[in-house]
């Protein structure tokens, strides 16, 4: 079979299928300007990180995991790169190959070299973010928002773009609106997609905070949690209670709660007892969710 080179255009370029077989160009055998459009074995010295990426969080366990695949099998899906100057790349997608690969000692990896301006890069690592499988609804949330502010995108274009319905992008839209002690919730994945679609349709703030904490602590299912809503939305009478225990708080208290619920990014509660005494409630979600506040809370100390 005769080899091709890798040649494409968009998101398409960043989900090709590798099967087949590839020509690798190495970059110090030809002109820079010659492998536009080429898969090529860049140094990766000569690769920046990418100041539009969206995604902040890189689980550390998971990296290993893929540094040990890199080493026995190498890169199977090159990253994708813009050209910057005189052999010099800018990472467009694939942050998580490239920091494996340094991780696995390898000196140079496969790369997609394409032009782009910083509005299509910008567009690129989003949709690309957008594309990955372990993403919560809150980041989807949050990268939907960014490619309508900052690739001026309007709600049917961007769901053009992403083969979604209009109504599905301004869904998630919505969710930034909720309070961040349910954003952190859906972060979590403590409750669901349907969990918040539901919980967003109560529009006074303090009752739907007394419906979230009710889906949490009793482990409510998306259809008893409509249920709830309705109830609430009708003014049927329930069993909730009347207002949430932070307004028997001082304010000084709220403030400190505040900090610390950004800082850790999980709804913190504090208990105050008598004497200035009290407890601080940190919640967590998952075996991940608790390494990643321990590892929060040591950065804190070192």
């Amino acid at each position: 079979m005769a080899k091709k080179k890798f040649v494409g255009s968009g998101i398409r370029a960043l989900l090709s299928d590798m099967n087949d077989e590839t020509e690798v160009i190495r970059i110090n055998d030809f002109d820079v300007d010659s492998i536009i459009n080429t898969v090529s074995k860049i140094s990766l010295e000569d690769i920046e990180v990418n100041p539009f990426q969206p995604r902040v969080d890189f689980n550390e366990n998971a990296l290993k995991d893929l540094a040990n695949s890199i080493r026995i099998h190498g890169v199977i899906q090159p990253i994708t790169v813009r050209k910057i100057g005189t052999k010099k790349y800018q990472l467009i997608a694939g942050e998580r190959r490239l920091r494996a690969s340094k991780m696995a000692g390898q000196v140079d990896i496969p790369a997609y070299v394409r032009e782009t301006n910083d509005q299509e890069s910008l567009e690129i690592a989003l949709i690309e973010n957008i594309q990955r499988e372990d993403l919560n609804a809150m980041e989807i949330s949050i990268n939907y928002k960014r490619l309508i502010d900052e690739c001026e995108l309007t709600h049917e274009t961007l769901g053009e773009r992403l083969g979604k319905d209009r109504s599905t992008i301004t869904n998630y839209l919505r969710l930034l609106k909720l309070p961040p002690e349910i954003q952190h919730a859906l972060k979590a994945r403590s409750i669901s997609m349907g969990h918040a679609r539901a919980l967003i349709t109560v529009a006074d703030i303090e009752k739907q905070i007394i419906a979230f904490r009710e889906v949490e602590s009793k482990g409510l299912s998306v259809r008893k949690t409509e249920e709830l809503v309705r109830n609430l939305n009708n003014n049927v009478k329930t069993n909730l209670p009347k207002s949430p225990a932070d307004k028997q708080l001082p304010p000084a208290y709220v403030q400190v709660q505040s900090r610390l619920t950004d800082a850790l990014e999980t709804k913190v509660r504090i208990k105050k007892g008598l004497q200035d005494k009290g407890e601080i409630i940190i919640p967590f979600y998952s075996a991940a969710d608790l390494e990643r506040l321990i590892e929060i809370l040591e950065q804190d100390q070192s």
